[in-house]
């Protein structure tokens, strides 16, 4: 890695909306008070929020309690890597024009299960980061002085 080169980079709002698109699988981030589930799911990019598909079963009921959630999406390379946060409201869709909406996306479960309930992150910040590898930099230039 050169000089001018750094390791990180923050990612701008469109950029990291651009990531996400190029993704099919993030991990939500519930929590009901201490405890804390990361599960993995298929989802879309609709507009500015994220839609996903569930059934019945502890994710729902915890969205239900409480609807913040993080969603994270990354791409790990050989070189490079990039990784995006989103924190935001989950609600599931129950109006016929939201579902309705919401069954003609690009959307299909990745396991042969039945997933009725359609569920929209209603995005409330993005950010995201870019990072170059390299080799781990001398002692010296982390010094505290």
């Amino acid at each position: 890695m050169s000089e001018n080169e750094k390791p990180n980079e923050v990612l701008s709002e469109q950029e990291c909306w651009e990531r996400l698109k190029t993704q099919a699988v993030g991990r939500l981030v519930t929590r009901v008070g201490e405890v804390i589930d990361i599960v993995p799911i298929n989802y879309v990019v609709d507009g500015r929020s994220i839609v996903f598909r569930t059934a019945a079963g502890s994710k729902l009921v915890e969205l239900t309690i409480n609807s913040s959630v993080l969603f994270e999406v990354d791409e790990i390379g050989e070189d490079a890597a990039w990784s995006v946060v989103v924190r935001g409201n989950a609600r599931a869709l129950e109006h016929s024009d939201e579902v309705l909406a919401a069954s003609q996306l690009p959307l299909r479960p990745y396991l042969p299960t039945y997933k009725p309930t359609f569920v929209r992150i209603d995005v409330d910040e993005v950010t995201g980061r870019d990072y170059r590898y390299g080799e781990e930099a001398p002692l010296e230039d982390h010094q505290e002085g």
